[in-house]
């Protein structure tokens, strides 16, 4: 009797993603979450370093988001792409930080509560000072510490770097995007204050481009205790790369 024929398929050697064309591998890395291609994918070799060092992987990103805040997201960044003039100073490209970094829609004040502390604000104290305190003064807030003072001029301020923030040089100089400012602020019952906002978009010389400022009314001392929201009115940003937020709160006796 004949032998029966093999039915076992032949051995192909396994695939690589180094096997891959490198338009492929692009695709293929592009559906990735961005912080791991940064931490995990990029060492790998310098081919897939030089994929995730480029934009289109970035781009591909940006593309797949359908919802209509992604789509625009995409038009901006097709309207107006990132130059790669000052890339060989930043670890990263532009579409890179600006998928990393998301600062769209989010608060780019860094610790803007206290929960850290004093950590990225420049403070000036007067009288006793500046203090973090654990009190609720807006109920249902993501977080219940704030900055406090007394009985003298107190000032604390914070640059905010967009371009490092992930906002692009040519996004801030043709897509006109709106910059919301928006603050809380309260005084104790027992002790009055006077408060001032004042924000400052800068150049990349740090030259004053415009300014915003909120000076409401003195808070008297034995009213209501209640905690009120300062909001300045949204502008484009015009070949700026700063923002400087600088607020200040003097309680009264």
């Amino acid at each position: 009797m004949g032998a029966r024929p093999s039915r076992r398929r032949p051995a192909y050697p396994p695939v690589t993603l180094d096997a891959l064309p490198p338009e492929l591998l692009v695709r293929v890395l592009s559906h990735v979450p961005p912080r791991a291609l940064v931490t995990c994918c990029r060492p790998v070799c310098r081919a897939w370093r030089d994929v995730v060092d480029g934009p289109t992987v970035w781009l591909l990103q940006l593309a797949r988001d359908r919802s209509a805040e992604g789509r625009a997201l995409y038009a901006l960044a097709q309207r107006c792409p990132p130059s790669s003039e000052d890339e060989e100073d930043l670890p990263l490209c532009a579409l890179a930080r600006f998928c990393l970094r998301a600062p769209l829609g989010r608060n780019l004040i860094f610790n803007s509560c206290g929960e850290q502390g004093f950590r990225g604000w420049e403070v000036e104290h007067g009288g006793n000072g500046w203090a973090v305190e654990n009190i609720t003064l807006v109920p249902g807030a993501p977080s219940q510490t704030c900055f406090v003072t007394s009985f003298e001029w107190c000032f604390k301020r914070q640059l905010v770097d967009l371009v490092m923030e992930g906002v692009w040089q040519e996004l801030l100089d043709s897509a006109q995007i709106e910059i919301c400012v928006a603050d809380w602020w309260g005084a104790r019952e027992n002790c009055g204050c006077v408060y001032r906002l004042r924000v400052r978009l800068l150049d990349v010389y740090e030259n004053e481009v415009v300014k915003f400022s909120a000076s409401p009314n003195p808070v008297l001392q034995w009213t209501e205790r209640s905690c009120r929201q300062d909001t300045l009115p949204s502008a484009g940003c015009c070949q700026n790369q700063n923002g400087f937020a600088d607020s200040l709160r003097m309680p009264r006796r």
